[in-house]
């Protein structure tokens, strides 16, 4: 006889489900017994690289009172592309980023810089955020309070 578990997955969803329509609680809220535990919210979505710099590239160009076609072109690329990046649907490469923050009067670093503040600041808000505590291997385990005030790259 085995003492093993049975070999079955765990199904954890990545959204709450909505009752089915038509269903008794469709409608309303669920009504929940007195005392029982409630569902924590989900915690807030990390932006996305691509999101950040494009905000920081459409901030700059507004504060400068500039049109998306007027740095288009001093960073000769196309408009639909520039308000792409923008809206950060397009992952744009480092010549382009580079290119870009050129027409707005930045250099890449600043680009960089900005948008490193921008993730930092967000990390600062959660309420969990992690960083390396001691152990007896030297590997270290993540802690729930600590935060991180540096930015890696890779590509």
């Amino acid at each position: 006889m085995s003492t093993h578990a049975p070999n079955e997955a765990r199904v954890i969803p990545l959204r709450p489900q909505a009752p089915p329509p038509g269903s008794a609680g469709a409608g309303r809220a669920p009504q929940e017994p007195a005392g029982s535990p409630r569902t924590p919210a989900p915690a807030p979505r990390e932006p996305l690289w691509r999101d950040v710099v494009g905000d920081v590239l459409r901030r700059e160009r507004i504060a400068q009172e500039r049109t998306l076609k007027d740095v288009a072109e001093a960073a000769r690329i196309s408009m639909p592309y520039l308000s792409e990046l923008e809206r950060g649907r397009k992952e744009a490469s480092s010549e382009v980023l580079a290119a870009a923050a050129r027409a707005l009067g930045l250099g890449l670093a600043d680009l960089l810089s900005l948008t490193q503040d921008e993730l930092a600041r967000y990390a600062g808000s959660r309420v969990s955020g992690t960083a390396r505590t001691g152990s007896r291997t030297g590997r270290g385990r993540m802690s729930p309070t600590a935060r991180y005030d540096g930015l890696c790259l890779a590509s």
